[in-house]
């Protein structure tokens, strides 16, 4: 039975300067620092600043959404600025974002288009395309919500109001855009408005920020009219449990961010129906619509790349938008600090392992704007979305690595080596060191450092793969006995030490999952029954081990796909080995016994991580035909 969460004690979320995330995902964020944040943008003549320039934006009557870099890079900058210490990009992120409150008009207009595009200015009737899109101007909301987001982590990290006063000024013209302006919020994007309507999260984040009720009133407003838009009809939607493909155009990036201003509203006012629909929207997502390395998946016989498939389609060549695996990343973090449930880290940690390292390129610059199970990496151009989401998610994971519940309980969210300083209010600060191989390997040890002695309880999680788990204090046995039944924590409550120390085993052997391709035609019997016959059909196994999904590069050096006699033990045909030279994980072989062993990586290495390269997850096996 699951109860309604407390909103007195949602997880804290600790600030960016507490953690350090070290191993894979530090190397990610330290690449991320050196490359994206820092190059990309670096002062207000980048070109992607230089857009909310005068000269520029009077004339640009475009429906470009280039202005979503200035917001996404500033809420990725201002974390890193913050986590790293680093006093000269702290002055790099001061500059944009001061020059960025200096473009800002009198009415709060802080965009790129021109005067007679803006979004506070009610426009004829237009073309529309498929998605609903209307032919110009299908940016200008989405590109300032980005704005309010970004100014507020600003404010948050680098502690100057004037960032945050900017950012209460774009909500204040769209509040008076979306009353007395008479602007439906629907007509402002495309996917029937879920383009705009996204404007829910930074509508409920100011309000959050500052418990100034005009922004509750903004969030309510927008939720009103993206219910009220037949297409679209969101809350409704979600409520009744319709599949997320159903849902507008089915938009995986958009109905994600959708779904996170709806978890943050329920944060603000504790309504009951805001949080079941936000469950229900991420149980089909989660049960339907997910790659094995955690990403939201679709584009497979629709128009668009980026549209989640019907429900119970499956295909190795399905595309992952790093964009979607970013906002899938953010769903998930509202619900644990709303929850608490392991599941939500689970999911967090799984994408992030998998499907977002395996977007990145070790230089911190490049990203693919999608990946896919089986497929080629291709690193995208300067424009792209996916670059900036990319930079954005990873400055997610170290505040989701590790939180503070209620007064007396720290959780341990995400696995990997660092170290964390909470402040726990039962025990004041305590200090936190992982030392671990994890995510390669499944010993884990947390060292404590404590001020004084202190009785509190300290939650690891379980991950739902692991099976048996084991867990000592001071080498001594710790009952894992309501691993499952806690909803996926070992909780182990007693009186700590300075120098205690907790270690984890999480088991780890190369498991086989399988899955059908298969396409069926329905027709009527000669009675009028409803009859179905199976027209296609292809099975595919691929190989996880723990968090890690695994994959090889091409087949014998140049073959895209494989077809597989399996044994009639499958799972007997796995074997861990070394990595070979030159990667990083445990390699995973496969023994056919007819041909030479398959050998497979982590997915997120695989094949090499250069443009170009190919990544082979799922193995079509050879048809029973006896």
């Amino acid at each position: 039975m699951t109860t309604e969460p407390d909103l007195f004690v949602l997880s804290a979320l600790p600030g960016p300067g507490r953690v350090r995330l070290g191993g894979l995902l530090g190397e990610a964020l330290d690449a991320n620092l050196a490359g994206r944040l820092s190059h990309f943008i670096a002062d207000e003549t980048s070109p992607a600043i230089a857009l909310f320039g005068q000269a520029h934006k009077c004339c640009n009557h475009e429906g470009d959404w280039y202005g979503e870099h200035a917001g996404k890079w500033l809420a990725a900058a201002a974390r890193a600025a913050a986590r790293s210490g680093d006093a000269a990009f702290g002055a790099q992120v001061r500059r944009v974002a001061d020059y960025l409150v200096a473009q800002q008009e009198a009415d709060g207009y802080l965009g790129t288009y021109a005067p007679e595009r803006r979004f506070t200015v009610p426009q004829g009737p237009a073309p529309r395309s498929w998605d609903g899109a209307p032919a110009k101007r299908t940016w200008d909301v989405w590109t300032h919500s980005y704005l309010v987001l970004g100014m507020i982590e600003a404010w948050r990290c680098l502690g100057e109001q004037r960032y945050l006063d900017c950012a209460r000024r774009i909500g204040d013209l769209c509040l008076h855009a979306l009353t007395e302006g008479g602007i439906d919020v629907t007509t402002q994007g495309n996917h029937f408005g879920m383009s705009a309507t996204v404007l829910l999260d930074p509508a409920a984040e100011l309000y959050l920020a500052t418990g100034e009720e005009r922004y509750l009133a903004l969030a309510r407003r927008v939720l009103e009219q993206a219910n009220a838009r037949p297409e679209l009809n969101l809350l409704p939607q979600a409520l009744a449990g319709v599949d997320a493909a159903e849902i507008a155009t089915g938009k995986a990036y958009q109905l994600c961010w959708n779904m996170v201003g709806v978890a943050k509203l329920y944060r603000a006012t504790g309504e009951p129906a805001l949080l079941e629909a936000v469950r229900k929207v991420w149980d089909s997502i989660r049960g339907h619509h997910l790659s094995l390395g955690g990403g939201p998946w679709g584009g497979v016989a629709h128009r668009s790349r980026e549209v989640f498939n019907h429900r119970g389609v499956f295909s190795p060549y399905g595309y992952v938008e790093t964009c979607s695996t970013f906002s899938w990343i953010q769903l998930n973090r509202e619900l644990l600090a709303i929850t608490g449930e392991a599941r939500y880290a689970e999911e967090i940690e799984r994408a992030a392992y998998n499907d977002l390292l395996g977007a990145q390129a070790p230089n911190g610059e490049d990203w693919c704007y999608y990946i896919y199970p089986n497929g080629k990496r291709v690193h995208t151009t300067y424009w792209r979305c996916c670059k900036s989401s990319g930079s954005m998610a990873l400055e997610e994971l170290p505040g989701v690595a590790w939180t503070v519940r209620g007064r007396d309980e720290i959780r341990v969210n995400l696995y990997g080596p660092g170290e964390a300083r909470l402040a726990l209010p039962a025990a004041g600060e305590v200090g936190l060191r992982q030392d671990t191989a994890y995510p390669f390997e499944g010993a884990v040890r947390i060292t404590l450092a404590l001020e004084r002695p202190a009785h509190f309880v300290l939650a690891l999680r379980s991950p739902s793969w692991a099976g048996l788990v084991r867990a000592t204090v001071n080498g001594v046995g710790a009952s894992a006995a309501d691993a499952f039944a806690a909803g996926g924590w070992i909780r182990i409550e007693r009186e700590w030490q300075d120098g205690d120390v907790v270690t984890l085993a999480l088991p780890m052997r190369p498991v086989l999952h399988a899955r059908v391709s298969q396409n069926t035609q329905e027709s009527l019997a000669p009675d009028g029954s409803p009859v179905a016959q199976q027209v296609m059909r292809y099975d595919y196994v691929a190989i996880t081990r723990g968090p890690l999904v695994y994959a090889t590069s091409l087949i014998d050096g140049f073959k895209t796909e494989e077809t597989l006699r399996l044994p009639e033990d499958p799972q007997a045909m796995l074997e861990t080995a070394p990595p070979p030279e030159g990667y990083r994980g445990p390699a995973v072989r496969m023994h056919l016994g007819y041909r030479a062993p398959l050998t497979f990586l982590p997915y997120f290495e695989a094949g090499g991580r250069q443009d170009g390269t190919w990544r082979l997850t799922w193995m079509q096996v050879a048809p029973n035909l006896a």
